[in-house]
């Protein structure tokens, strides 16, 4: 089974079976694209001007009606899901798929020419995908701010007098929402999914019923309305355009998330509950602006008929609040994700994370992001002080994400399916005609605080990218410093090293027999233990999850030692004892309960005269040993008896 294939392969359950999931991929794959009625209509209009006509609302109506069926229905739900990595999805997930082992194969086994040609589309491809996930983390700093916003300033249609209390209840509810991320949502995670359809079933029924008063919105399903009303806007569209984009920010979770319950459970909750609720409540708003005038504060919240009073409208700030928090805890959760798969991959440096729960590995908790999050979406907040000045700033990050994403579908189609590349260049293009057409409606925004996310994306990007670079050159000078198990053995016998009693077990950073940490134990204590294990971890890129039968391979070397290969897919958690525990059922001469482990403590420091390293300049050496000191390596995160584990001093000089 390949890893290109594998998640389609899956049986899709059946029947009653599929109620489960699709009730799952409500509460934590659309809660940010389900809460975007909140702010979207208003965020338009506004952009357009203060006064509305009929015919100016149902041209608003038809670009937000075919930009979410273009958009998330075909690009997304129809195509992009496709590429999948063993059923997981998002920008990492496809980069790693396009950027594989299976692909450096190919460039290894082509002429010179092209194995240039192909290294460069590599690292162009590395870098996109990287861009991408940074730009993901300056996106969750942004949505939680404006959905919670947006609900509490339905506190001012119900009561006008309670308007200076909407900055002060949101900024509590964000608190909330960051301190309680310790805990993790294996608890109330339950109740997301029966919540968020609440919300859908109450948003497309008010919006179906609104939209009884004015029959006409379903001219909106004309496309060439759309067309027109772009036309007689001139160049004004892009700014419009900037706006209709927020109705499809939550986009890229449908793929990002796919692998937390299967395709096919996302896919029946859009096109069964999802699209239908969103329409008929962008109709519904669309409905009750035909006979006004002027834009009222919130259209949202004037599905809502005033006859009924100010308490239903107290129930829906309510649950848009519920649904706000849930929207922002998919978002934040989704970043500690991402922040794993990153770490494991080597493509980001490790921090802190905790699991929250013993039965779900996607439970995972980052402290040092949690609270950076937290303190960037606060400032934002109180900064801006409206969704309405918030909608300038978001969207930028989303809107290149989605450019991102195209341009590695059409590597994933002509590497992985084979595309002709004409063909390739044919379908991505009609897909970054729209994609670009939003990218630069959204840099319009730029000076309107859309430069926010770019400068956290940026600033991500670059500890990323260096941090990459920097640690491929650790890799390298670790394995030029390995040598063979018959140089190993014929040293030994040279001088007459003795083979002292006892189980112990290296740990490699590299996928080598002998790594530089058995010369550095021999040098140090005189002797080389009777029973040695050499153990290696490979995270697998292009692969999230390794099946049992494939997790270790052994190679033993007589009477020199034995190597211990544990393979882990980008999405695994390590559990290393338990690795050890079945290569010694396996035959394999270490007792996880005994052996004492060895480990590299490596120390980066300035070189006399400095050299090329992994490519770093001269400014990025230090950041990447700042990094590197201050990192939590992999080590830390196994989970190893402090009491039977020693660390090995080594220096490298940059």
């Amino acid at each position: 089974m390949t890893d290109e294939t594998s998640g389609r392969d899956r049986p899709a359950p059946a029947g009653a079976s599929l109620m489960a999931p699709t009730l799952t991929a409500l509460g934590i794959v659309f809660g940010d694209i389900g809460t975007s009625p909140l702010y979207a209509m208003q965020t338009v209009l506004q952009d357009h001007g203060h006064t509305v006509t009929p015919d100016e609302v149902l041209g608003v109506l038809s670009l937000i009606v075919w930009t979410i069926v273009l958009v998330v229905a075909v690009k997304y739900c129809v195509f992009v899901m496709r590429a999948d990595n063993d059923g997981e999805g998002g920008v990492l997930a496809l980069t790693a798929l396009v950027t594989g082992a299976r692909n450096e194969d190919d460039i290894q086994d082509a002429p010179t020419y092209r194995r240039l040609w192909r290294s460069s589309i590599q690292k162009i491809l590395l870098s996109a995908g990287l861009f991408g996930g940074a730009l993901l983390f300056g996106d969750s700093v942004l949505t939680p701010s404006i959905s919670v916003l947006s609900a509490m300033e339905g506190m001012t249609v119900a009561a006008p007098s309670a308007s200076h209390y909407v900055l002060p209840a949101a900024l509590a509810i964000l608190v909330m929402l960051f301190v309680a991320q310790r805990a993790g949502t294996s608890v109330i995670g339950a109740l997301f999914g029966p919540v968020m359809l609440v919300w859908f079933l109450a948003i497309g029924g008010l919006g179906l019923l609104s939209c009884t008063h004015h029959p006409e919105v379903l001219r909106a399903l004309d496309p060439l309305r759309a067309l027109r009303f772009l036309a007689e806007n001139g160049w004004r569209s892009f700014i419009l355009l900037g706006g209709v984009f927020l109705t499809v920010t939550g986009a890229e979770a449908l793929y990002a998330d796919m692998g937390g319950v299967g395709r096919l459970p996302v896919r029946l909750a859009w096109f069964v509950i999802v699209l239908p609720a969103l329409l008929l409540c962008y109709g519904g708003q669309a409905s009750a602006l035909m006979d006004a005038h002027t834009l009222p504060p919130n259209p949202f919240y004037g599905l809502i008929p005033s006859s009924w009073g100010h308490v239903p409208v107290w129930i829906m700030v309510g649950l848009a609040t519920l649904a706000t928090i849930i929207a922002s805890q998919s978002v934040v959760t989704g970043v500690f994700s991402l922040t794993q798969q990153a770490i494991q991959v080597g493509w980001f440096p490790g921090v802190r994370l905790h699991h929250t729960s013993e039965h779900e590995s996607g439970q995972i908790y980052v402290p040092l992001l949690n609270w950076m999050i937290m303190a960037a979406t606060l400032a934002l907040t109180t900064t801006f002080g409206s969704s309405a000045r918030l909608a300038g700033a978001y969207g930028m990050a989303v809107s290149t994400t989605m450019l991102l994403t195209s341009l590695l579908y059409g590597a994933y189609l002509h590497r992985r399916r084979h595309w002709p590349l004409w063909a390739t260049a044919a379908f991505v293009g009609c897909l970054l005609i729209v994609d670009c057409a939003f990218f630069a409606a959204n840099m319009l925004k730029i000076a309107d605080g859309g430069y926010i996310p770019l400068v956290i994306a940026l600033a991500l990007y670059a500890v990323m990218s260096i941090w990459q670079r920097g640690t491929m050159a650790l890799q390298d000078t670790n394995t030029q410093a390995t040598v063979s198990p018959d140089a190993l053995e014929q040293d030994l016998r040279r001088h007459d090293i003795p083979r002292t009693p006892g189980h112990v077990v290296f740990l490699s950073r590299v996928n080598e027999p002998v790594p530089p940490i058995v010369g550095l134990h021999v040098r140090q204590f005189g002797g080389l233990p009777q029973h040695a294990i050499t153990l290696s971890i490979v995270f697998r890129r292009d692969v999230p999850r390794i099946a049992p039968s494939e997790r270790i391979v052994r190679k033993t070397f007589k009477n020199v030692l034995e190597h211990i290969t544990v393979h882990y897919g980008f999405m695994e958690t390590p559990r290393l004892l338990e690795a050890l525990a079945a290569a010694s059922d396996d035959g394999a001469p270490v007792s996880p309960d005994d052996a004492i482990f060895l480990a590299e403590h490596d120390e980066i420091v300035a070189a006399d005269t400095p050299r090329a390293f992994g490519g770093l300049r001269r400014w990025e050496r230090p950041v990447f040993a700042f990094l590197y000191r201050n990192a939590r390596h992999s080590i830390d995160q196994f989970a190893l008896p402090p009491d039977r584990l020693v660390e090995i001093g080594r220096r490298i000089a940059l």
